[in-house]
């Protein structure tokens, strides 16, 4: 089963002034992660100032605007993608991150992909060559 640990974090969040203990501590998860073979990928984000948002017409256009898709005071900042046995696991490793990011963190389990996606997913990928 695959989880989402994402880290909230404030807009006006500067990772530039993030103490060094905070970046080891993170560092240290990240390697605990990879040893366990639970972490999958793991990405941090720009800034939401520097979202766009991508929205459909009526008239069949596109509305790009500047930002996140929704007004908050916080935002994701960056996530984990792990492979864990069940949501009790994901919840220990979203506690850790909690500890180690020193932000809230978000734990979602990702939808499973119908048969029916996965045999289309494959004949897609065998014509586009891959």
């Amino acid at each position: 089963m695959q989880f989402l640990v994402a880290i909230h974090l404030p807009d006006d969040y500067d990772p530039s002034k993030e103490d060094p203990s905070l970046i080891k501590d993170i560092s240290d998860l990240n390697e605990e992660m990879i040893a366990k073979g639970v972490r999958v990928f793991v990405g941090g984000l720009q800034t939401a100032t520097r979202a766009k948002t991508i929205r459909a017409r009526n008239n069949g256009g596109m509305v790009v605007t500047d930002g996140p898709f929704v007004e908050a005071k916080e935002h994701v900042g960056g996530f984990w993608v792990l492979e864990c046995a069940d949501f009790d696991e994901a919840v220990e490793w979203g506690k850790k991150a909690t500890v180690a990011c020193r932000a809230p963190v978000e734990v979602r389990e990702f939808m499973g992909v119908p048969p029916e996606r996965l045999k289309a997913r494959a004949e897609a990928e065998a014509r586009a060559g891959r």
